[in-house]
């Protein structure tokens, strides 16, 4: 598979590409994820005729040594599963209902600006939920299954919703990518504000009415944090010259969250939003003779040297106002103190926010690196023992991380500055089925200044480039991690790798452009997560019956069969729910996943190897975030761009693709779906 990272000369007309994706930019010599399965799969003397084959070679026993089991009933699972769906609805089993909750626009603070489909503006976004919905968390309000403060992500805008009945916008033939620029190349302040503060993080208070429903209750808790929101540098970057800007000459403070995918829960009980496909917000058209001269911490990134930006044009307002210039990461004066030329260096970290002190200044966390993180999941604590957590970067070819402090946990002391000090890891997949961390620090695996390494802010700036010299295995895509709290097993989701074309396809290389993901696991000697070396095998590789492989033994089918692994999570019981990410599916979409329908929540049994679909969304969404009130009664999934899918002719006709959730005719927009069970009992037992 030495060809597997063959690129297409446009990134963006890749199969399986979604707004946002950078650029492949891990151009090292590691091997990629694919050679350790095949050298695997070699070593134990198997043929690589096809995936069947590959899926002995790998599975074989299970992380516990014994014997792989034939798939069984789980009683962890109890629901009957439903089937694809190609409808433009939310399907849940028999026995379960549904209701929206906060959807894109809904008011949670100030004075409460209603929603006006399209033509809200910058103002009254600030204190409406974002777009884009993603990771999600419920803090339960005193220990309460029927009162707390919900929080989530939003990942990124599709302007063309936001400003629908706007003028410019309305009638005229907008994709999900595009902005409208006047006749200067400029845009209009108001509709980047909006866009600004239609990013980052939602915050409010939720409780369960008489009626059984769910609904918003304006609360001081409640807040919008935006891609403008005042955030503190902290841990080995904070002061360094790597993030000095004009707003922060002393390089300890920066403005804004964008591109919040998944996102982690500490064990002190707030919140870590992750900063995803940050990159593509800035422009950066610094040039030597003519030519493009990014620093490395940009190149290895993807920031964008298009004069417009990668994304929106955000440094193009007509004002010139200082929120929105500096997205413009051009050397333009004497030194970095001078403009923005550092701006993309205070982005690409885990961000803290504590919920309950609206008051608070959210965190960037620099010792958990910088990179497209989709998440943040911590191991299970132990008083007296370190704390340890891991995260995936969500790009073709990248790598998964894990941290482990040097301070040890102790309840109601620890708190957020624990994880400013201690050790960043890159994991490295051997072909025998056991794995190593690579420490990320001055002195080890290559990160010398001889290398190019100077100290440890200049590793954790540029931890990519630190991977690539630690000689970390490359991976599909790592999105949602998730912890198995009575095992502790970890469970990482590979969601795709469409860079093979089908003309390198060949018997020993089955899986042309890897269109369909896969889920890896790993466990620890004594499930001690300090460990440096862990046991890995798959769980399960996805696809449809006939491409498909278990852990277990056998393939998916009818109930269970998907593609495109994205979010996990692990609830108290140890059902392993997994949602899809396909991209931007809609009635119409011909290709490698048509058949596996809307986007799609299914529970599995890692104990067992079964798995059950649990639900089906409408058209052109991503169903992304999840999680449980305490009592597992219930629950949240969130649907982020419904309609994406259309096209620029349909949205200039007045066709949006989807109408979820309102189905009145109005653009329609991400919201969080609440499923209860009719009986009132734990939802998927």
């Amino acid at each position: 598979m030495k060809d597997f990272e063959k690129d297409y000369p446009d990134h963006t007309e890749a199969m399986g590409y979604e707004h946002g994706d950078e650029p492949q930019c891990n151009t090292s010599a590691n091997p990629n994820f694919y050679d350790v399965m095949e050298a695997r799969a070699a070593r134990r003397g198997f043929m690589m005729g096809g995936l069947a084959t590959i899926a002995t070679g790998l599975f074989g026993a299970s992380l516990s040594g014994k014997a792989a089991l034939a798939q069984t009933t789980s009683s962890l699972i109890g629901f009957k599963p439903v089937p694809v769906s190609f409808d433009d609805t939310v399907v849940v089993p028999e026995g379960y209902s549904f209701q929206i909750l906060g959807g894109t626009g809904e008011p949670i603070s100030g004075d409460m600006p209603a929603y006006r489909p399209g033509a809200n503006t910058g103002a009254e976004q600030e204190h409406q939920i974002g777009q884009c919905h993603d990771g999600i968390h419920f803090f339960p309000i005193e220990g309460s299954s029927e009162d707390g403060l919900l929080v989530e992500n939003h990942e990124y805008i599709e302007p063309r919703f936001l400003h629908a009945e706007k003028e410019g916008y309305k009638g005229a033939a907008f994709d999900k990518r595009s902005v409208l620029y006047d006749a200067d190349g400029m845009r209009d302040d108001d509709e980047v504000r909006m866009e600004i503060a239609a990013h980052g993080i939602s915050i409010f208070r939720t409780t369960k009415q008489a009626d059984g429903s769910w609904a918003i209750v304006a609360d001081p808790h409640n807040r919008r944090i935006t891609a403008n929101t005042p955030m503190e540098i902290a841990g080995p970057v904070r002061g360094s010259a790597h993030v000095r800007t004009k707003y922060s000459p002393d390089g300890t403070m920066t403005r804004g969250t964008v591109n919040n995918c998944a996102h982690g829960v500490t064990p002190w009980n707030t919140y870590l939003a992750a900063e995803e496909n940050w990159a593509g917000y800035f422009a950066n058209t610094t040039e030597i003779d003519q030519k493009p001269d990014l620093p490395r911490e940009h190149a290895r990134y993807g920031v964008s040297t298009n004069p417009q930006g990668g994304r929106y044009g955000w440094h193009l307002a007509k004002s010139g106002a200082d929120e929105f210039v500096r997205w413009d990461a051009t050397a333009k004066g004497a030194s970095a103190t001078d403009d923005y030329r550092n701006e993309p260096n205070t982005y690409g970290w885990m961000v803290e926010v504590d919920p309950f002190d609206p008051e608070s200044t959210p965190v960037k966390r620099t010792h958990l690196g910088r990179f497209a993180h989709e998440g943040v999941v911590f191991a299970p604590v132990v008083e007296g023992a370190p704390v340890v957590c891991y995260s995936g970067d969500d790009a073709r070819f990248e790598y998964i991380y894990k941290f482990v402090s040097d301070d040890v946990f102790v309840p109601g002391e620890t708190d957020g500055s624990i994880l400013d000090r201690g050790t960043l890891y890159v994991a490295r997949f051997n072909d025998d089925g056991s794995g190593e961390w690579l420490a990320l620090a001055p002195g080890r695996n290559g990160l010398t200044p001889a290398n190019g390494f100077a100290d440890l802010a200049d590793i954790l700036v540029n931890t990519r480039l630190a991977a690539d010299t630690a000689g970390a295995t490359k991976m599909d895509r790592p999105e949602w991690g998730t912890i198995d709290p009575n095992t502790g097993e970890v469970y990482f989701a590979l969601t795709n790798n469409s860079r093979r074309t089908q003309a390198q396809v060949d018997a020993v290389n089955p899986r042309a452009e890897n269109n369909f993901g896969q889920i890896v696991r790993w466990n620890y000697d004594n499930g001690d997560h300090t460990k440096a070396s862990f046991d890995w095998d798959l769980f399960v590789i996805a696809g449809n019956a006939r491409n498909s492989a278990l852990a277990t033994g056998g393939s998916l089918g009818d109930d269970n069969t998907f593609a495109c692994p994205d979010g996990l999570w692990c609830d108290d019981s140890s059902r392993l729910w997994i949602q899809t990410d396909m991209g931007d599916i809609g009635p119409d979409y011909e290709g490698p996943l048509k058949e596996f329908g809307m986007n799609m929540l299914l529970a599995a049994d890692p104990a067992t190897g079964e798995i059950k679909r649990f639900m089906t969304g409408p058209w052109g969404q991503e169903c992304t975030g999840v999680v449980t009130t305490p009592d597992g009664k219930t629950m949240f999934v969130n649907f982020q761009h419904p309609g994406a899918h259309g096209s620029a002719d349909d949205f200039a006709a007045g066709k949006y693709g989807s109408s979820f959730p309102d189905y009145n005719g109005t653009v329609p927009r991400s919201a969080t779906v609440v499923i209860t069970k009719d009986d009132g009992g734990v939802i998927g037992a």
